[in-house]
């Protein structure tokens, strides 16, 4: 399953296919007893989307028969036991892919000529995707992180292992030198070629990087190339042949403070914004300055979820059952804003007060 949302991977996403690119959305559970329905829930919305197949006349047989092959492979490729809080599965003639969330998706099935990625973007606007380089004289560990966990991550050419440095004796004998790994030329060169892997993946995943290591071993990664010096230096030794909870451990405290701080900049935002009349809040608000591009930065409480119906000028809350109910409005804003330019920025539940679960700073 796929997890990771890069720019050019949304970019490929979200280029048009041929009709019928399908895109089936379910909830899923990480705990019982939550989770003992998702298996049959999944298979009911692949069914229904099999049917929606069977009865769009604008789909040719070739197609339809492609299409339900491709859902049934991409059916096979689901792993519930490791189920987050949503799965979207793509299926369109000759391809398929299943994707994992860490944020709810309501339950639907859409038939279009594109697929339907807001629910993705908000899901990695949430998650707040991070890198974490674990650096040692002969192992540097680049870990994957989101919003309660860390893994190792296998790409780019990581991890990148050498032999242990060896030390003269005679030398340190003659002169009184102390060994240190990180005095040697070798492991000069082995962190410059850290640097130049991990600048690399930065270009094609940018995402914030956290470093982590022994003073003297990011001091030398600092002078031996460019990219850890505007990362966030974790002094803790060990962790590049560490466990991804110990790594974690190490992050957390950090993570922690910065989104606190995060969280007063945004109130503090919001409220010079009451007084200059550049506040907007509520989804109905929001939803109409987002399609004008006027949103700056959107603040969503974490878990805001709300399902309306657009009654011409205006958005009204949606009655159970109501077919023309927009129930990931929140998602479709937040991509609306991160398509114009704004800042998108999630908060914890109550921060925002009257706000009513959304707030917005506007460009005018």
């Amino acid at each position: 399953m796929e997890h990771d949302l890069s720019p050019a991977t949304l970019a490929e996403l979200r280029r048009p296919r041929p009709y019928p690119a399908v895109s089936v959305l379910t909830p899923t559970h990480r705990r019982e007893p939550l989770n003992a329905q998702d298996a049959v829930r999944l298979r009911n919305v692949v069914a229904e989307a099999k049917k929606k197949l069977e009865a769009d006349p604008a789909v040719t047989r070739d197609r339809r028969t492609d299409v339900a092959r491709q859902l049934d492979r991409a059916l096979a490729e689901v792993d519930l036991a490791h189920s987050e809080d949503g799965l979207v599965i793509f299926a369109a003639p000759g391809e398929h892919q299943v994707w994992s969330l860490t944020r709810p998706v309501p339950e639907r099935v859409v038939l279009s000529d594109t697929f339907l990625t807001r629910n993705l973007v908000s899901a990695r606007t949430a998650e707040r995707p991070f890198w974490v380089l674990s650096v040692s004289a002969d192992r540097v560990t680049l870990w994957s992180g989101g919003v309660d966990r860390v893994a190792e991550e296998r790409a780019g050419g990581f991890p990148l292992t050498r032999e242990a440095p060896n030390f003269d004796p005679e030398r340190q004998e003659q002169i009184g030198d102390q060994p240190s790994a990180f005095r040697d030329e070798g492991t000069r060169t082995f962190l410059r070629d850290a640097d130049t892997a991990m600048g690399r993946l930065l270009r094609v995943h940018p995402r914030p990087l956290y470093v982590t290591g022994e003073p003297a071993a990011l001091s030398l990664l600092c002078e031996a190339g460019s990219v850890a010096r505007d990362a966030v230096h974790i002094q803790h030794g060990g962790l590049a042949h560490g466990t991804p909870e110990a790594v974690w451990q190490a992050v957390r405290p950090v993570l922690e403070a910065e989104a606190r701080k995060s969280t007063e900049d945004v109130a503090r935002s919001l409220e010079s914004a009451r007084g200059r009349k550049e506040f907007a809040a509520g989804v109905d608000e929001l939803w109409q300055s987002a399609r004008e591009g006027r949103v700056r930065l959107l603040a969503v409480e974490e878990n805001y979820r709300i399902t309306v119906r657009d009654a011409g000028d205006h958005l009204v809350i949606a009655e159970d059952g109501d077919l023309d109910a927009h129930e990931d409005i929140v998602d479709e804003i937040v991509e609306q804003c991160l398509k114009t330019g704004a800042e998108v920025r999630f908060v914890p539940d109550g921060t925002l007060g009257d706000a009513d679960g959304m707030a917005g700073v506007l460009r005018y």
